[in-house]
């Protein structure tokens, strides 16, 4: 999921307040949650976190050893506060890229997932050329066909996005030239905008998609084909400060035993109805 804005406010910034390496035996971290991205991570009633990604926190927690605490936060200030020493672990679908790995260390991933563009069901965009189809593209790529297509195909359009995620990135540096580009705090916020027809398409997770489509009573739809591959980095992982390489050690170790077990294979089957385990 995720570009970041955060990265906009400068790595001066982060490393002004990165808190010391201090040695730890890790026997409690706290992780935050953005609370608002279903079903990777959401707010229950009680005003607990539910989603693919506390269930697996709690996985992987136990196998670390660590006693850890959730608390929900914004997403667009996740990394400076993390740095900051607010929080010890971000679980928020991040992706692992070259840009924030100047920022922030990453455990290995966890899942890695497709992003694709959604349209309601009966707009004229739907079912744009490579619907249903998965193209794979590495950073920076250009002349992709498929992509041209869309170009064409989306011309004039208002595209919305969830601020600060590399699915924005790839939305501004592709489409910004052909296209309205409309900014969201929140998937959700977007979301209803599209099902209410003040946009025209939206592009995020496709994961996270498949769950707001059924939130918005399957009146939307995904449109052109799903895009994967190295342009979204290397999965989906957890970051950390790049100083607590003890803290990466003892996730890395429970986030491979939960691949090599089938944890993460039947946790995402659970919440996505797919499996997101990286390859």
């Amino acid at each position: 999921m995720k570009f970041s804005a955060i990265l906009l406010s400068g790595v001066m910034a982060a490393a002004a307040f990165a808190v010391p390496a201090v040695a730890k035996d890790w026997k409690t971290a706290t992780i935050t949650l953005e609370g608002a991205y279903a079903p990777w991570n959401m707010t229950n009633a009680d005003g607990t976190l539910g989603g693919f990604e506390p269930e697996l926190a709690k996985v992987l927690c136990e196998r670390a050893k660590i006693d850890c605490k959730l608390v929900a936060s914004d997403w667009d200030g996740m990394i400076p506060a993390l740095n900051a020493g607010k929080f010890d672990v971000i679980m928020d679908a991040l992706s692992i890229t070259d840009e924030r790995k100047q920022v922030i260390g990453f455990t290995v991933p966890y899942a890695a997932t497709p992003a694709a563009f959604a349209t309601a069901k009966d707009s004229p965009l739907a079912k744009a050329a490579g619907t249903g189809s998965t193209i794979k593209m590495t950073p920076g790529q250009t002349g992709v066909k498929e992509v041209d297509a869309l170009k064409e195909a989306f011309k004039g359009k208002t595209i919305g996005i969830q601020a600060a995620t590399v699915y924005a990135k790839f939305v501004y540096d592709n489409f910004g030239s052909i296209a309205t580009i409309r900014e969201y705090k929140t998937g959700a916020d977007r979301d209803l905008d599209l099902q209410n027809g003040r946009i025209d398409l939206g592009f995020d997770d496709a994961v996270y998609f498949m769950n707001a489509f059924a939130s918005a009573n399957d009146t939307l739809a995904f449109t052109g084909p799903e895009i994967a591959g190295s342009i979204w980095g290397e999965g989906e992982g957890l970051g950390i400060r790049q100083a607590d390489t003890d803290l990466r050690d003892k996730l890395n170790e429970a986030i491979k035993s939960a691949l090599a077990d089938g944890t993460i294979k039947t946790l995402s089957m659970k919440w996505f109805k797919v499996d997101v385990s990286p390859n």
